[in-house]
Order: C-alpha cells, then sequence, then structure tokens
C-alpha cells in the first residue's frame, strides 16, 4: 500500500470542504482527482501532502499517520506540484530543480555528489537535460512545468501530487506532461478537469462531488455517461476506443 486516505472531513469559514472522503492506492499508480470546480480537489491534495490538517479521518503512508512522521522523513517522502508557480527572480533551471535537494539536508549540509546525481537524474527523467543552463523567464509554460516536475523528483518521493498540472497548456504539452508524469516511477495523484485525459492516463480515478466521494474506480468503471450527469450536469456519450479506455463527447446545449 502507498498513500490512503481514511474517514477525511475538513471544514473552513464554517462550510463542508471534504466530507468522508477515503481510497486505497498502491505503487506506481496513477490516480486522478475529478470533478467539478469547488468539489475539493486541491483541498484533498493539500491534505494528502500534510500542508493542511483535516477535523476528522486520518492520512496514511505505509500503515502510518501522516502527521506523525518526522517533517523531514515527510518532506522526503511526498512532493507536490502546485497548478503555476511565478516568480520575480530570475533563475537557472539546474538550481529550480535542485531546490528539491532541501529535504536531503542537514545541520551540516548535504551530500553534493548524491544531489548531483538526483538533479542529473530529475532533469533526464523530464526531458530538461538540455535546458538545465537556461533561466526560468526563457521557459515556455510546457517547460516550466517539467521544470518543477523536475524539482519535485530531485526530493527524490515515493509520492506525487499535482494540481492542474496541465492548466494553460495547450494540447500536445497537456499530452506530454500526462505521458510523462504516466511514466515516472512513483505514485502520482493528479487533479485533473479534463475526463478524457483523466481516463487515457489514469490508474484510478476519484470523483468528488461537493466534497463527498462521488465515484472511485478504474476509469472504464467509473467514467459513464451517468456520471458525467449527476455530477457534471452535462449530457454526454461515453464510449470505449480500442485501448479500453472510454471517451467522453459532449452534447451541445441548446437555448
Amino acid at each position: 500500500m502507498s498513500l490512503s486516505a481514511k474517514g477525511i472531513r475538513w471544514n473552513r469559514a464554517g462550510r463542508t470542504v471534504l466530507d468522508d472522503v477515503g481510497f486505497e492506492s498502491y505503487p506506481g499508480q496513477t490516480i486522478g482527482l475529478l470533478g467539478p470546480n469547488g468539489s475539493g480537489k486541491s483541498s484533498l491534495l493539500r491534505v494528502l501532502a500534510g500542508i493542511s490538517r483535516p477535523d476528522a479521518g486520518e492520512v496514511l503512508v505505509d500503515g502510518a499517520d501522516l502527521h506523525s512522521l518526522p517533517r523531514r522523513q515527510l518532506a522526503r517522502r511526498l512532493a507536490m506540484v502546485d497548478q503555476q508557480v511565478h516568480t520575480e527572480v530570475d533563475i537557472m533551471v539546474a538550481d529550480v530543480v535542485r531546490l528539491g535537494r532541501i529535504p536531503h539536508r542537514g545541520l551540516f549540509g548535504g551530500d553534493p555528489r548524491a544531489d548531483d546525481r538526483a538533479v542529473d537524474a530529475a532533469l533526464a527523467n523530464t526531458g530538461m537535460t538540455e535546458h538545465r543552463r537556461r533561466m526560468w523567464h526563457t521557459l515556455s509554460g510546457g517547460e516550466r512545468q517539467r521544470a518543477q516536475i523536475a524539482r519535485a523528483l530531485a526530493q527524490e518521493p515515493t509520492e506525487l501530487l499535482l494540481d492542474e498540472p496541465t492548466n494553460h497548456l495547450d494540447i500536445s504539452h497537456q499530452l506530454e506532461i500526462l505521458s510523462l508524469v504516466a511514466e515516472l516511477p512513483v505514485t502520482s495523484y493528479i487533479a485533473l478537469h479534463d475526463l478524457n485525459l483523466a481516463a487515457m492516463f489514469c490508474d484510478r480515478v476519484l470523483v468528488l462531488q461537493r466534497g463527498a466521494v462521488a465515484a472511485w474506480g478504474h476509469p472504464s468503471e467509473v467514467i459513464t455517461e451517468q456520471l458525467v450527469q449527476s455530477v457534471y450536469d452535462v449530457s454526454a456519450t461515453v464510449a470505449a476506443v480500442d485501448d479500453g479506455y472510454p471517451v467522453v463527447t459532449y452534447r451541445r446545449r441548446r437555448r
């Protein structure tokens, strides 16, 4: 077992954000977090990352309560990539990636050789090796996302949490980023809006509706016409393609 959640409840400003959310995942899986705006996807990622503490329930890492683990150990285990990272400081790509080594540094610093190996591997795994000396402001949106994923991989995590990593990217870069994530040797949790991308790249999907679990399972079992109608209030046709994953075709609303 990898990262799992049991009975997660979280309220903010008197509003229920997450309501009895639970699931289990296994090492190497790609988990898609789906649901309309405001359904709780980003909030669940923050809880899974240990950034926010739920009012009830628990997040488990290999059976141990996440909040019982030392912060440094947790930082080595979990890495999070936000939607978009903005900075006024121009910095070289290799230095962005090297920030991921901070959890591995002790009182007297870290192991420079281990840091170099981790940074080189992260750049190679994200296809960013040739860009290592480029400055941040010269990168495209897709390249910045890859650099941020490389920074997360330099932590050498076992779990990677991504909050809408394809937001604001064109379809070519969306496919590029999700192909990259799905092939990484880690367990990934990805908040997504696009049901078709989730069906293509995710081993399991967790669908949230007003903070509660509406469905959990393989995309071919979960992404149905009935679910799209009930969760998103959209009429659609769902058909399987040769590769076995469902394809959603939406019906235009008539005035």
